[in-house]
């Protein structure tokens, strides 16, 4: 402006700035809507994944972008933390299960024992500071029930399971989807069929495994893509399927898209991490576990979380013997097992199913010296949190052992029934009801006020992150949605009263 005195070019300045400024809000104001809206069905949510590149220098450890503040007074402003988002590569990084972190680190695990799938965190000059951006090409996923049987491979694209497991209908590859016939490493010919007759060697009802409501949660060990708990939804038993990240890494992820209750996790060093009692069937089909290795432990792990009188269902070769290294793994097995009291409750084909006994009496009536040993009586079963397992039988409290059982009403009575364990806490049964209805009214109004923005099926996977007793999974029972509920590992364990109700949950920190 120099040699001007009028103003006129500096008029015109400002001029071009509130014009360039308000194109820019237009701009933010047309793509923000275009990206904050959801396409309904089929249709793609592009994220392109060229786009989502990392912002700033770094996003390693905590300092790069610190919030920033000024003055800290009452009715100060504070300016909020700004994540980068992490490049392509991170777009399934799952944080204490990253095994480029244990290369890293030089961790020396034992891998003969899965120690390299459980959790190692990484120390904070290593941590991710940034955001996880979904996969090139992500779409909307497939709604429920729908997505019981297919999901978008660009979801997870990842199809090496369906080549690799084409022999087992696990999944198969249809033009941009993945779908999923119901098969399995020991039933290529569906789920559901295999369900029937182990209820059918059982002698259920209308071959239903739910055993009219007595068979309500169930473990599925090594579950692959978690067809099996997919099939049990629809006889109203819930199974928390589990697996490693391991070579088939996305298998918990397919599960998770398919809109399956599933959870990462391992038999490997460290309890499993759900309270004792809390699962009326235990399931493995092929599942590739040594259950004898260190005095039968895994074996252990599993009868601590079984309930009284709880099945292990055990599909694999061994379970009918075929050549020398198949019979010995079964006679060591057997023998294990008796040892642990429990007995074979069926058996057909490729598959036996044992029964653990309801009381102690077994347990007291073994010769002085055999193992596995009894725990010790200050262990306590329900501790979890990065507690070792120990080869040793969990008893029955003396509740149960005066109950013969577990004293839960069959499901879905057990859901709003106050838990035999709520005394464990010192909660009164009018405190559970009170819970209960406390919470039905507040999922009634979150419902409402989501009701006008969202259609009936937008939501499956949902998480209760500090859960308590459950009231708000059980408040929505009617909804075609499943929780999984977590408990604090350093609050009140009370998880236990979660599977008392039927429900499912983890403990985590």
């Amino acid at each position: 402006m120099r040699g001007r005195s009028d103003g006129g070019q500096k008029k015109r300045l400002i001029t071009s700035l509130c014009a360039v400024a308000i194109f820019l809000g237009f701009l933010y104001v047309y793509y923000g809507s275009i990206f904050g809206s959801s396409s309904n069905g089929a249709s793609a949510l592009e994220y392109g994944g060229k786009s989502l590149r990392k912002i700033g220098s770094s996003y390693l450890g905590g300092d790069d972008e610190s919030s920033t503040k000024s003055g800290l007074e009452d009715g100060d402003v504070v300016v909020p933390k700004t994540f980068p988002v992490c490049d392509d590569r991170h777009s399934e990084l799952i944080p204490c299960l990253d095994r480029n972190i244990i290369y890293q680190m030089r961790l020396k695990l034992d891998l003969s024992v899965m120690e390299h799938y459980e959790r190692h965190c990484p120390p904070p000059e290593r941590r991710y500071n940034c955001l996880i951006p979904p996969p090139p090409g992500y779409k909307v996923p497939i709604k429920w029930p729908q997505s019981r049987d297919e999901v978008w491979k660009a979801n997870i694209p990842h199809t090496h399971l369906a080549h690799e497991k084409s022999d087992q209908n696990w999944m198969v590859v249809k033009g941009e989807k993945i779908v999923f016939p119901g098969g399995g490493t020991h039933f290529h010919y569906g789920a559901d069929k295999y369900i029937a007759s182990i209820a059918n060697m059982l002698n259920f009802s209308h071959n239903n495994l739910n055993n009219e409501g007595r068979v309500r949660t169930v473990l599925d060990v090594g579950c692959g893509v978690a067809s099996f708990g997919a099939y049990l939804l629809s006889s109203d038993i819930i199974a928390m399927s589990l697996a490693p990240n391991d070579v088939h890494q996305n298998q918990i992820q397919f599960a998770l898209e398919r809109g399956i209750p599933a959870c990462l996790g391992v038999l490997g060093t460290k309890r499993l991490p759900y309270p004792s009692r809390s699962f009326e069937l235990a399931h493995c089909s092929r599942c590739r576990i040594d259950w004898l290795q260190r005095d039968g432990i895994l074996l252990l792990e599993l009868d601590r979380l079984l309930r009284p009188g709880g099945y292990f269902a055990y599909s694999s070769p061994e379970a009918y013997a075929q050549d020398e290294e198949d019979l010995r793994i079964w006679k060591e097995m057997s023998a294990l097992v008796e040892r642990m009291c429990w007995r074979i409750a069926a058996k057909r084909n490729q598959t036996v199913i044992w029964q653990k006994p309801l009381t102690n009496d077994c347990y007291m009536e073994r010769a002085p010296g055999t193992n596995p040993p009894l725990c010790r009586s200050d262990d306590d079963p329900d501790a979890v949190w990065g507690v070792p397992m120990e080869a040793c039988i969990t008893p029955y409290s003396d509740h149960d052992q005066k109950a013969k059982g577990s004293g839960l009403a069959p499901w879905p009575a057990r859901l709003t029934s106050p838990p035999p364990r709520l005394a464990d806490f010192g909660y009164s049964n009018e405190m559970f009801e009170k819970d209960t209805e406390t919470w039905r009214q507040w999922v009634e109004n979150y419902w409402n006020l989501l009701s006008p923005k969202i259609e009936a099926n937008t939501l499956r996977n949902l998480m209760d992150m500090k859960a308590n007793m459950g009231s708000f999974a059980a408040a929505l029972k009617e909804r075609n949605v499943w929780v999984m509920n977590v408990i604090p590992e350093d609050g009140p364990n009370t998880l236990k009263l979660i599977y008392d109700r039927g429900l499912i949950g983890t403990t985590h920190n």
